[in-house]
């Protein structure tokens, strides 16, 4: 297999993109990498697995396999040498790299309703907690809307006329 394998593979995925990190392709899928080809020059695509699903396809295919070095490598991040590997085996590994990130990011956001959640209970349950959040926003809107913070937004940005 090749480069050019592994990125049609890959954006063959539903809802996978291209996007480049540090100089090199990566995919994504819901804005998060699940493989790249950071290595392509050394004939490697990487992976984002976990260390689970890491140990099954180091057990299954030790030849087509290796962990990243460091600790990139010990949480589940993998090689696959594209000219060891056959079209069945690279199109496992990527949906199975697909598949893990559409699941972290289903409980990112599963999360992220949940503390929501939580903290409008805790607000809604207590009156001083309700004001004091209220009295926050308010200021921060104030903070973010006086004529020397535009001024720096729009230095910032280079947007001064």
């Amino acid at each position: 297999m090749t480069a050019s394998d592994f990125r049609r593979i890959a954006l063959s995925l539903e809802g996978a993109e291209e996007g480049s990190h540090m100089g090199a392709a990566d995919f994504r899928v819901g804005g998060r990498i699940f493989a790249t080809l950071a290595a392509e020059r050394h004939g490697y695509g990487n992976l984002m697995l976990n260390p689970e699903t890491q140990a099954a396809f180091l057990a299954d295919q030790p030849d087509a396999f290796l962990p990243v070095a460091g600790t990139w490598g010990r949480n589940g991040a993998t090689h696959i040498r594209l000219a060891v590997a056959d079209s069945e085996t690279l199109t496992g590994a990527l949906r199975a790299a697909w598949r893990l990130r559409i699941e972290k990011n289903q409980n990112a956001r599963q999360s992220a309703i949940n503390s929501a959640k939580r903290r409008s209970a805790a607000l809604s349950s207590n009156p001083e907690l309700m004001l004091l959040d209220k009295r926050r926003k308010a200021e921060m809107r104030a903070r973010l809307t006086t004529p020397q913070m535009l001024e720096s937004v729009k230095r910032r940005y280079g947007l001064l006329d």
